[in-house]
This record gives C-alpha cells, sequence and structure tokens, in this order.
C-alpha cells in the first residue's frame, strides 16, 4: 500500500482517529470526522503523542483494478464514472465477494432477481456484476426523470419504496444517509435534476428534419446526456 503522507502537529492524549473509506476505495484517517460512515478509533493516552507524518490516504490496491470495467459500463449506459464508482464504495468498499444479510451480492451488491434480470451468471465476477449494476442504475434514472437523489433512493431501498411515499425519498435513515453520502462524493448535493429530452424526425421536403422536445411523443427516441450537443 502507499502511503500518502505530510507533517502534521502533536496531538493531545486520548486523541481519536476516525477512519473511512472514499469513493475510489482509498481508507482515510483524519482527527476531524468527515464522513458519516467514518469508524472512531481511541488513541491510548501518552504523556504527548506526535507523528512525523500524518497518515492522510492508504491506497487500496483492489480498487484501482476495476477502473477499466467502471469506465466501460458507466460509458456505455451514460453514467458519470465518479456516480458507479461511489455507488460501489458505498454498496461494497470494492469488495468483489461481498454478500449482505439480504441476499445482495458483489462489488454493487445485486438483488438475486436484478442479476437474472440483467442475465449475470456470476454476480461476483466484476465485469458481469459492474455491467448490471450500471445498466440498472441507468433504468432508474430513466425511470426518475434523471433524478439521481431517487435513483439513488432507489438503488438502495427499492423502487417500490420510492413509490409508496409520493416518489421521494423514503423516511429510513439509512436510505437518507446513503444518498448524501454518495451525492456529496460526487458533489452533485443540491444540484437540479436534469430534464429528458426527446428527439423526432419530421420529412419535409423529403428531408428529415430533427425536431426536440422535453414531452415524449410517439416514435420519439430519448437523447441521452451524452449524445446531446
Amino acid at each position: 500500500m502507499v502511503i500518502a503522507a505530510t507533517l502534521c502537529m502533536a496531538a493531545p492524549a486520548q486523541a481519536q482517529i476516525y477512519a473511512w473509506r472514499d469513493a475510489a476505495g482509498n481508507l482515510v484517517l483524519s482527527d476531524q470526522p468527515k464522513d458519516p460512515s467514518a469508524k472512531t478509533y481511541s488513541v491510548p493516552a501518552a504523556q504527548s503523542l506526535r507523528t512525523t507524518r500524518a497518515v492522510t490516504t492508504i491506497r487500496a490496491t483492489g480498487a484501482t483494478s476495476y477502473e477499466d470495467l467502471i469506465e466501460e459500463h458507466a460509458n456505455r449506459q451514460s453514467l458519470s464514472p465518479d456516480l458507479v464508482r461511489a455507488v460501489i464504495q458505498a454498496e461494497s468498499a470494492f469488495n468483489q465477494r461481498a454478500r449482505s444479510i439480504k441476499g445482495a451480492l458483489g462489488l454493487m451488491q445485486l438483488m438475486p432477481d436484478t442479476a437474472t434480470r440483467y442475465g449475470v451468471l456470476n454476480a461476483f465476477n466484476p465485469s458481469e456484476n459492474i455491467r448490471a449494476g450500471a445498466a440498472y442504475l441507468r433504468s432508474l434514472l430513466d425511470r426518475y426523470n434523471d433524478d439521481e437523489t431517487l435513483a439513488l433512493a432507489a438503488y438502495n431501498a427499492g423502487p417500490h419504496a420510492v413509490e409508496k411515499y409520493g416518489r421521494t425519498v423514503p423516511p429510513y435513515r439509512e436510505t437518507r444517509n446513503y444518498v448524501a453520502k454518495i451525492k456529496n462524493t460526487t458533489g452533485t448535493a443540491g444540484r437540479t435534476p436534469g430534464t429528458r429530452v426527446f428527439k423526432t424526425l419530421e420529412i419535409i421536403d423529403g428531408q428529415p428534419i430533427p425536431r426536440y422536445s422535453n414531452k415524449p411523443a410517439d416514435g420519439a427516441q430519448r437523447v441521452r446526456t451524452a449524445d446531446r450537443r
């Protein structure tokens, strides 16, 4: 592991260190709890405590091995790689063998029915898992008109829960923390949801003329963000 370090000041006895992993899977150690998932560790009492190097970031070598897959499937689904990366971090902390008590599997914690729907044969295979997870996330963004907040809430709690509460984030602490953590990580907290754009072709003098609208019509084609000019 590679340790990124800088000089730091002396810490008082009985100090606390907070640890969490960022969106890239890096282990972050700090004297400030800057992430809601941070775990607290007490430093044993001492006359004084000084580190010649403040341990700020330890890069997890496993996280970087998925970068190509994240980029590939994020691009295929017109998603931000940062968003996919943040979801993986929140779901499994880049543990490809992760299994939840509810049966969710792999890096993006696919439920068995979701894995089946997207043709996943081995949910612990990073390529299959990220492919299906990115496609599922894309479907949720389409369902909620590119509202990232609702899509993430549905990814965590299920679309049924989002619909149950009138297409709002369910009042579950876990879900609200999950959404806030990912949006803070990707820098999209407070951003206004995108607007859907649909394209139709109108034939004028034998020539197809594209027309764009925010309302779907018969034969209209959805224009994804990555395709807009």
